[in-house]
């Protein structure tokens, strides 16, 4: 059932896995690695678990052929934007990562390359070796015709804040490419306090987790040293939209006390990066309130359309975004062309 509206359905934040990187987490759960709490608590639930749920996910995650097509046909998802699942490559050491990266981005080419009018793909890095990360970055787009990068969060609890990673930065604003921030489980300092309550997922734990780390590139000034890089992050911004007005007070008090050596003046505004470097997308939240309050807040250009399939696989929440109380216009920008605009579609 592909779309019959007058655009085209590009969903901006679909998942896939391959069988190496399974039997890699399948590894590292027998080696149950004590720097990966939050690895163990997701990972050790999703490939081992007999629930239908997971297996599902499981099975549709390793697709990237006819059985994914016919999911987005009957949902009328025209065109995915398809990346390795989290936590991707970022629980392992360098050289295990970066020869996972570029297989996985390999076999996810080959898909695209097959399936051009169908899937479009963002590349696995490794922050574990920045410049070869940057090294792959240069060769998914110029080589392989990749969109972007999809990084996971944080890497062994370290932020993309720290200048280290930030070879990453200079290479995606060279290309004119996006980064995507996607969520995995909280950092280990961060985890404890949700898992002891269930909620480190994407209950709570991923939203805090990732808006967080979005907050710190902020700060961090990442934006004032690379004015053209663009972020993409899922689930309506997590959270930062609705703190924005908070933010922005809270930042100019406390740079101006000088309450804390790290958090330094930048020569904008936090919301103004969230307005002309970050865009957002409805991954997980197909609420009509809050997906019009992020387009009210961060503009319409800024709030791109996206499924999270195969983990929330929902066609009801197609039809909630196509019945969205917004005009014609507003929607083609939601679900085609602010998605063609950040992936060079």
């Amino acid at each position: 059932m592909k779309s019959e509206k007058p655009y085209l359905r590009i969903a901006t934040e679909e998942a896939f896995a391959t069988a190496d990187q399974y039997k890699l987490y399948q590894r590292e759960i027998e080696r149950n690695p004590p720097d990966e709490p939050g690895f163990m608590s997701l990972w050790g639930f999703f490939l081992i678990s007999k629930d239908p749920y997971p297996l599902n996910v499981r099975e549709r995650l390793l697709d990237l052929d006819e059985r994914r097509i016919h999911d987005m046909d009957e949902t009328g998802i025209d065109r995915q934007v398809i990346f390795l699942t989290a936590p991707g490559v970022q629980i392992f050491d360098a050289p295990t990562a970066n020869a996972l990266a570029v297989s996985s981005n390999d076999e996810l080419a080959a898909a695209c390359k097959k399936h051009p009018d169908r899937f479009i793909g963002l590349a696995a890095v490794a922050p574990q070796d920045p410049q070869t990360a940057a090294k792959e970055l240069e060769r998914c787009v110029k080589t392989l015709g990749m969109k972007g990068a999809v990084i996971n969060s944080h890497t062994k609890g370290e932020y993309l804040d720290n200048h280290k990673f930030w070879d990453i930065f200079a290479a995606a604003e060279a290309l004119d490419v996006p980064i995507y921030l996607h969520p995995r489980n909280p950092s280990p300092k961060l985890l404890e306090p949700m898992r002891e309550v269930g909620l480190d997922a994407a209950i709570f734990g991923f939203g805090v987790e990732t808006g967080l780390h979005l907050l710190r590139i902020i700060t961090g000034g990442v934006f004032d040293r690379f004015p053209r890089l663009r972020i993409v992050v899922g689930h309506l911004g997590e959270a930062l939209p609705f703190w924005l007005y908070r933010i922005d007070h809270m930042h100019a008090a406390n740079t101006r006390a000088g309450r804390h050596t790290k958090l330094k003046k930048l020569n904008k505004k936090p919301s103004d990066y969230m307005r002309e470097n970050i865009y957002i997308t409805t991954s997980g939240m197909a609420w009509e309130p809050a997906i019009k309050f992020t387009q009210d807040v961060l503009g319409m250009d800024r709030v791109l359309y996206a499924m999270d399939y195969p983990y929330q696989f929902i066609k009801a929440e197609v039809d909630i975004t196509d019945n969205l109380q917004i005009s014609a216009a507003a929607k083609k920008k939601l679900f085609q062309t602010n998605a063609e605009k950040v992936f060079s579609i």
